[in-house]
């Protein structure tokens, strides 16, 4: 496999919905799958698909197509899901309750070491295992802890200031639930997650059916 040095945005969006539907080829005890097949399965072009992997080299054969496990594994290296992954989580609302509910679905690739909240009600509870912090503990947590990915579901006014204790403190990548768009300097990963943006495309949708 190949290392790229610059793919798309576009192509890493869709990598994590590949390695789901050959997740799903694995558990039906597919051995391998044609860029045809995955068309018909996922929606993208035959052509796309192909030129979406051959990115990154090595994975189909003409005429024999993809090894499913071979592919669904090279993914896995390609998205960084053969390492682990430390992570705190800042704002234990009932948004925040629920991230961390899903992310131990993931608990062999992710695990949560600290949450932390303002609501002195909050603090002290545990929530999987892992008791609630005060947020005027972050920095020094962060300051004696490796933390990979800080998850902010906050209010909108507070995130900004958590970002940036997060960065200060070297955390490397933030996935932002707070309604607003943060600023991080260069080096720093940030994926937003604006629900109300995807419901309002989905209203818009609603509205605009042929």
């Amino acid at each position: 496999m190949k290392t790229p040095t610059k793919i798309s945005p576009a192509v890493i969006k869709r990598l994590p919905r590949y390695r789901r539907f050959l997740i799903d080829l694995r558990k039906k005890g597919i051995e391998r799958v044609s860029s045809g097949a995955l068309s018909e399965l996922m929606g993208y072009t035959a052509s796309q698909i192909r030129q979406d992997l051959n990115n990154f080299g090595g994975f189909g054969q003409q005429g024999y197509g993809y090894n499913v496990d071979a592919l669904s594994e090279g993914i896995d290296a390609i998205l960084g899901l053969c390492a682990h992954y430390h992570i705190i989580i800042v704002g234990v609302g009932n948004l925040g309750r629920a991230v961390a509910n899903y992310t131990y679905f993931y608990k062999n690739e992710f695990e949560i070491g600290a949450m932390f909240d303002i609501d002195p009600a909050v603090i002290g509870t545990q929530i999987g295992g892992v008791t609630v912090q005060g947020v005027d503990l972050l920095s020094d947590y962060l300051s004696g802890h490796d933390v990979d990915i800080g998850i902010i579901t906050t209010s909108r006014s507070s995130a900004q200031s958590i970002a940036d204790v997060m960065v200060g403190c070297g955390v490397r990548g933030i996935w932002n639930f707070a309604p607003t768009d943060l600023e991080v300097p260069e080096g720093v990963a940030l994926q937003a997650v604006h629900l109300s943006d995807s419901l309002h495309e989905l209203v818009y949708y609603i509205n605009n059916q042929k």
